[in-house]
């Protein structure tokens, strides 16, 4: 299991304008090695990752200025560009219309990959030298644990961040204790078995107008002038601010449900084909905005390490069947709470589906004929009642006022 250690890093003077050197040699090589490729193809040959890499030990002496980066520095640039040339091609692959990979501009090339050896991490007086760049400072809030595997230096605005990769070992032990089904939405954030609502924070929505602004103001300026590369920095901490926001709520929601529960029961959800087939623009981009994928990933690692059964289930019906009788009730969006005309049993639609995840992921697999009379209405192999409780709706200051993920280090 590899865990990132996100920290910020304070590179002086010298540092920073060979950070900033590197990047944008990196960035020339990633367009370079794209352009090559695109000749190729056009030309009717397939170009290789392999071919590639090897072709980067040509450039290094047509280009003597790539030697002032450190050479696994390179090999991931190589290897960046053919991730996303298969990311392109998968979404080819799901039916969607595509372009053509983009070169990368100074402002989205932003990170250099010391895979595996290229730095030294200094503990005791919290700094990392990197190879072809010197000593960097950081600050160490929290300590990380495992066999570093790669650091990562990136650049966000005006700051710098050093992100260390480590690999640790899942908790061989699994626990025993409480267990919930947790129903991700658009409404609620998340809804779960035992009741508990969690407000959906939008903090994009609530930064939209600010955003808008910003980028009318970009427009209205000529570009690369002081005045536009200032009010461009203040968008991008804007942007900033809401992923940080975001990953303070998820860590901390995710660690609460991790700490509460042995068992974690949630929908296996195909986020990515919800957001390319939303019905409209605005549903695909709450969808976007919600980031239950990185939910899950949050809940997956933590669950992992901490010993915690982390189940998913199919996610069809889930909302449609009766979680007392078994019986389907179709149902639209619009409607939010569900009423079973065969068993009379009345709950909100979104508990209804966390108490199906929590039984379908607690419950052995059902025989194909049992499964078969849960999708018929009227009929049920469900043998127990289900009881409506009232929900108690949990606040996103509420969540955020739960303990910190990442305590400061204590001091000494």
């Amino acid at each position: 299991m590899l865990i990132s250690y996100k920290y910020r890093a304070y590179p002086d003077a010298t540092a920073e304008a060979r950070l900033n050197t590197a990047l944008d040699t990196c960035r020339w090589l990633y367009n370079k090695l794209l352009e090559e490729c695109t000749t190729a193809r056009e030309a009717g040959i397939a170009p290789t990752m392999r071919g590639m890499q090897a072709r980067i030990v040509t450039l290094k002496e047509e280009n003597p200025f790539l030697k002032g980066v450190y050479s696994k520095v390179l090999q991931m640039v190589n290897h960046t560009l053919w991730s996303n040339l298969r990311a392109l091609s998968q979404t080819k692959k799901r039916g969607r219309t595509i372009g053509k990979l983009r070169f990368k501009s100074a402002s989205r090339y932003r990170t250099l990959n010391y895979n595996q050896s290229g730095f030294k991490i200094d503990r005791g007086h919290s700094s990392i030298t990197f190879s072809k760049i010197g000593t960097v400072p950081f600050k160490m809030h929290r300590t990380y644990s495992g066999e570093v595997k790669g650091v990562l230096i990136t650049r966000s605005g005006d700051r710098w961040y050093v992100i260390i990769q480590a690999e640790r070992g899942a908790s061989e032990s699994k626990r025993e204790g409480r267990s919930v089904g947790i129903d991700v939405g658009l409404n609620a954030f998340a809804v779960g078995s035992d009741g508990a609502v969690i407000e959906n924070p939008r903090f994009y929505e609530h930064s939209l107008d600010r955003i808008r602004k910003l980028q009318q103001s970009i427009a209205r300026k000529q570009r690369f002038s002081k005045n536009w590369k200032k009010t461009k920095r203040k968008l991008e901490e804007a942007y900033e601010h809401i992923t940080n926001q975001k990953n303070d709520f998820l860590h901390k929601l995710s660690r609460q449900y991790v700490d509460t529960y042995a068992t974690i029961c949630v929908e296996d959800l195909n986020i990515t084909y919800l957001t390319e087939n939303g019905k409209s623009r605005g549903l695909r981009r709450s969808i976007h905005s919600a980031s239950w994928g990185r939910f899950y990933s949050y809940l997956s690692y933590k669950a992992e390490s901490a010993g915690t059964n982390l189940i998913k289930v199919d996610p069809r019906n889930t909302t449609q069947m009766c979680a007392n009788c078994g019986s389907i009730v179709k149902k639209d969006l619009s409607v939010r709470v569900h009423d079973c005309p065969y068993c009379g049993f009345v709950a909100d639609r979104d508990y209804n589906a966390a108490v199906n995840i929590h039984r379908m992921g607690m419950e052995q697999p059902l025989e194909p004929v049992e499964m078969q009379s849960i999708s018929q209405p009227g009929k049920s192999s469900i043998s127990r009642a289900v009881e409506p409780i009232p929900l108690h709706h949990v606040s996103v200051m509420q969540v955020l006022a739960m303990k910190q993920e990442a305590p400061p280090e204590s001091a000494g």
